[in-house]
């Protein structure tokens, strides 16, 4: 069993946006983030439910289609579920409202608001739980059973699995665009790289994909 992390990040080190508005809840620089990566084959089947077999292949695919591979469980902020967003909602069923995530596996959602585990069809459970890194990780280790977890984010949630040492692999694709304005991944992580394996390969968007492995 391994901890992953996939992040997107721009070229000064934002793995999260704030140009969000009512109007447009993601923001215009989120989709600067994240175009090469949805524009693959695989982001375009598993993440907008288009099979005509669209989307880019090669390098960026190559580490979308990874991105799905061998995780048994999942765990996530309230800001990626959409609770910091629509907090008094008791309805409210994550950004897929009814229809079916993405994950096809239990997925442990931090939060400091009880709720009611929610169920899908293919297989996506959301949990909501009050915990700290290491005691949501213990509970989503037991759902993944010999498959990996995935700690999906925001990127103040995958920092405080940093900060624990927790993730065994983290991925990061690092894109050509300069946001100048954000969330940093690397804030208050010097020496990160320490006691991990370092590689980076280069895709034909211009994407530098920087994997650290745990060594």
């Amino acid at each position: 069993m391994s901890v992953r992390v996939d992040l997107n990040i721009s070229l000064d080190g934002f793995a999260a946006t704030t140009d969000q508005t009512p109007e447009n809840p993601f923001g215009d620089d989120w989709g600067r983030l994240t175009t090469a990566y949805i524009g693959t084959r695989t982001m375009q089947q598993r993440v907008l439910g288009d099979t005509s077999g669209g989307g880019t292949t090669g390098v960026d695919e190559k580490y979308a289609a990874a991105y799905f591979e061998g995780i048994g469980a999942e765990v996530m902020g309230a800001g990626m579920f959409g609770l910091h967003s629509f907090p008094d909602d008791p309805d409210w069923r994550g950004w897929w409202g009814e229809e079916e995530p993405p994950f096809h596996y239990p997925v442990h959602v931090l939060t400091h608001r009880p709720r009611a585990s929610i169920e899908f069809a293919n297989g996506t459970v959301f949990h909501f739980l009050t915990a700290t890194p290491a005691e949501a990780l213990a509970r989503a280790t037991a759902d993944a059973g010999d498959a990996d977890v995935r700690i999906g984010g925001g990127v103040e949630t995958v920092r405080s699995f940093l900060r624990a040492g927790l993730v065994d692999r983290l991925h990061v694709a690092i894109v050509p665009i300069l946001l100048g304005r954000g969330v940093s991944l690397w804030e208050d992580l010097r020496g990160l790289e320490e006691g991990y394996d370092v590689v980076s390969e280069g895709a034909e968007s211009g994407v530098t994909h920087l994997t650290f492995s745990r060594a």
